[in-house]
């Protein structure tokens, strides 16, 4: 459970050691980006054994990702959150109070997409649910040499979109163990070397209570979704502009962990529904800003890779009627 020592320093199961938090939304992304164990992988070869220099690549295996998601899973990933965001006000005996609350969210495992660097069967596994929500989900199977045809840089190996309510969904981490189980293997034991900067996955995360209680806050109703890169090789491409889509907030989370033997997985991408700009949009802190790049990055990242995303779809379909009804 996130602790208060002053705002901006907490704590949370995956993080450590966080940058200092300035706003409402910031605090969100910093507690829900996984901090992952790495493990160096010697680029030596076996001719240069006998000499001093190593080099090495830091690497994460994808159940140490999941393993994250452990606590968050059971309890939720607790935000600590600032009422009146970061504006203090007059309490009754003259002097100035702020309301913080710690809010909690389930995350589910909303889409994701595996490709590997080299092909891992004769043939390449993708499992995809239909877009009609009536049908059951189904497991393709693509000869390897067509999906190299199809696309060169990468062998797909694994996908999987939700379709169904986030009330009948199973936690993040039991979806994964389920689908693993059905003959995907990979989504437990790849690694993140193997795997091509084009994966990647997408959490949906569902407010579920806050503490201390203060009773139905219409500002702590937000649902959110994030996107997060599961390759070693994506963070190479954000030290720019990866087909002209900027990552700041994954290369400033990205540098923080290097020295800890660990990795963060920043959102970059993310899309929101119900979101009351009282709480989430500090303008000061430029969060504004930070959201519509955030949002665009997850709109171009959908097209360049052209994947239906359920949840993306329809949180921007609700958002369109709610600004329509107040335009």
């Amino acid at each position: 459970m996130p602790s208060w020592s002053g705002w901006g320093s907490w704590s949370s199961s995956a993080s450590s050691s966080p940058a200092p938090v300035q706003s409402n939304l910031e605090s969100f992304l910093h507690s829900v980006t996984p901090l992952v164990p790495t493990k160096p992988l010697s680029l030596k070869s076996s001719e240069e054994a006998s000499g001093n220099d190593e080099s090495s690549v830091e690497y994460f295996v994808l159940e140490d990702v999941w393993r994250c998601y452990d606590e968050w899973s059971a309890y939720g990933a607790g935000t600590p959150v600032l009422l009146n965001n970061n504006r203090s006000t007059t309490s009754s005996d003259g002097g100035k109070s702020t309301t913080r609350v710690v809010q909690y969210y389930a995350p589910f495992l909303s889409a994701i997409q595996l490709y590997t660097n080299v092909s891992c069967h004769e043939t390449t596994p993708i499992d995809s649910s239909s877009n009609n929500m009536d049908d059951v989900d189904v497991h393709l199977h693509e000869p390897a040499a067509a999906a190299r045809e199809r696309n060169p840089v990468a062998y797909p190996y694994f996908q999987y979109c939700e379709t169904i309510s986030p009330y009948w969904r199973l936690p993040l981490v039991d979806k994964i163990a389920e689908l693993a189980a059905d003959g995907f293997p990979g989504l437990i034991s790849l690694k993140s070397i193997d795997l091509s900067p084009a994966s990647w996955m997408s959490v949906a995360w569902c407010p579920i209570y806050h503490i201390p209680f203060k009773g139905k806050v219409e500002d702590l109703s937000t649902y959110f979704l994030t996107f997060h890169t599961l390759s070693s090789s994506f963070h190479d491409y954000t030290q720019g502009n990866y087909n002209h889509v900027s990552f700041p907030f994954v290369v400033e989370e990205a540098v923080h962990a290097k020295s800890e033997n660990k990795i963060s997985l920043p959102p970059f991408g993310l899309s929101t529904l119900r979101m009351q700009g009282d709480i989430w949009i500090n303008h000061v802190a430029g969060d504004y800003e930070k959201l519509i790049n955030l949002y665009c990055a997850a709109d171009s990242w959908l097209k360049q890779l052209k994947f239906h995303h359920r949840d993306f779809d329809y949180y921007q379909k609700i958002n369109h009627e709610v600004a329509s009804i107040y335009n």
